[in-house]
């Protein structure tokens, strides 16, 4: 691993801020100004837990869905927005490459504005020549970082497209699962042009090691092309996990934001930046590895703008609602955590600030398996002679079987379900089981203070506890 003084100018860090400005300005004044467009073009809802709603099932004969037509997929703005800024944004990792050098030296005059070092280390730079000419920059320019940083737009754009097919042709379980995985291509297609990493370190903990032949390695493991069906399964998870915990005013938006905080945060600690007087500040995990903070400054170039999108967004869907998001808005947020988790070399940490969504999807799973019956919508429900919400449920008809049955009364028995109508297996229904029931602002508020104690037990396993599973604390 390349070692240096890898210190970044101040500039580099309020670069990365003011795009996160410009997106929460951006999608907060769009969404308002184009979702009548989407309303109009058929792309509109009505929200399922306000009252008045009913659902069709609960109809009458010749009665009428009641409730304001609401815009939908409106996570297509955000995308749009966030893809925008980051392909304005993808020269200038690369301005001490791409100017002269003559230009390059007087805008380092500047107080502050160091042009050599201004925004140049981006991921791979660290294996090629960082000299400057001024007539043939193709013998100098950096082409496999330039390359990853364009892959990881392709994977955006795709997954975004995908998802809007998916809001606007409501695709059916069973083909959304591979959109993630064609999105994710030209990621691993890039990451093994690079020569990537495809080796393991397995944890020394309950004999893996020793079971698995990795004792004389020190826990490495090379898995050569399961690496690769790791890291596609890895961006199906990121994608769909999000998806699942969802229904609830603001619920999907609000996990993206907490996560693409917690990374951002994980990412400035590996950083230290320069003051125009000399002086540096930082946590500086990196310990002068150069390509360490590379991979850590690309994660941040991606993970700050999220976070201006998700405000925005969070904005017209906090409750009570004004848009709704779509699958548009978890198809390019997910992709944006596995582009990021992948390509930073940092997955295993990435899936500890999914620790809600790896709860929510191990409990969802008798009813995602088929196990037991799955209604299309597992949202919690709208108790309208209270006004709150309450969890929602499914009738057994026989179809569960020995297993789900099972299954049930081992849930019944810790209080999670309730046996004779069970409690559709959601995070958002097994809180409403445990807290009884509440406002949905409430819920999404619950949720999201659980996302931010799974940050902080993330932060807390990744650097306090990494010592007891891996030999100096490696990931």
């Amino acid at each position: 691993m390349a070692t240096a003084d890898p210190t970044e100018p101040l500039l580099t860090l309020l670069l990365s801020l003011s795009l996160s400005f410009i997106a929460y300005a951006l999608t907060s004044h769009l969404v308002p100004l184009l979702g009548p467009h989407l309303v109009d073009k058929g792309l509109a809802g009505r929200d399922m837990l306000k009252e008045g709603f009913k659902r069709k099932e609960d109809l009458k004969e010749g009665e009428e869905l009641q409730g304001e037509l609401l815009p939908e997929a409106t996570g297509v703005i955000g995308a749009s927005v966030y893809i925008l800024l980051l392909s304005l944004f993808a020269p200038l990792p690369y301005l001490s490459h791409l100017l002269p050098t003559s230009l390059t030296s007087s805008l380092s005059a500047l107080p502050g504005l160091n042009m050599t070092a201004l925004l140049s280390n981006a991921v791979g730079s660290t294996t090629e020549p960082t000299h400057l000419v001024d007539l043939d920059t193709s013998l100098v320019f950096p082409h496999h970082s330039f390359a990853t940083y364009l892959a990881s737009l392709l994977s955006l754009l795709i997954a975004t497209f995908l998802g809007f097919m998916d809001d606007l042709f409501d695709i059916r379980w069973r083909f959304k699962l591979p959109i993630p995985l064609i999105a994710s291509v030209p990621l691993l297609v890039t990451y093994a042009a690079g020569h990537g990493i495809t080796d393991i370190v397995l944890p020394k903990v309950f004999g893996l090691r020793e079971l698995l032949g990795a004792a004389g390695t020190s826990g490495v493991v090379h898995l050569g092309p399961l690496y690769y069906l790791y890291m596609s399964m890895l961006s199906t998870f990121c994608t769909n996990s999000i998806n699942i915990l969802a229904g609830v005013n603001g619920v999907e938006v609000g996990q993206a934001l907490l996560i693409a905080l917690s990374i951002s945060i994980n990412d400035l600690l590996y950083l230290t930046f320069s003051l125009p007087s000399g002086q540096t500040f930082g946590v500086g995990l990196a310990r002068g590895s150069t390509e360490l903070s590379d991979r850590h400054l690309f994660s941040l170039y991606f993970m700050l703008p999220l976070v201006g999108v998700c405000a925005g967004l969070l904005r017209w869907n906090w409750y009570p609602a004004r848009s709704f998001i779509g699958d548009t808005f978890c198809y390019f947020s997910g992709m944006a955590f596995a582009t990021v988790g992948i390509l930073g070399h940092f997955s295993k940490t990435l899936l500890l600030f999914f620790l809600p969504q790896i709860v929510n999807f191990i409990y969802s799973t008798p009813q995602l398996f088929g196990i037991l019956p799955c209604p299309r919508h597992r949202l919690p429900r709208l108790q309208e002679e209270t006004g709150l919400l309450g969890c929602s449920w499914s009738a057994l008809d026989g179809r569960e079987g020995r297993l789900g049955r099972g299954l049930l009364e081992v849930l019944a028995f810790f209080r999670l379900v309730d046996i004779i109508a069970h409690t559709n297996l959601t995070l958002l229904n097994l809180l409403l089981v445990l807290r009884g029931p509440m406002r949905e602002d409430r819920l999404t508020m619950e949720l999201m203070g659980l996302q931010a104690m799974g940050s902080a037990v993330a932060f807390a396993v990744r650097y306090a506890g990494a010592g007891w599973f891996y030999d100096g604390g490696r990931r």
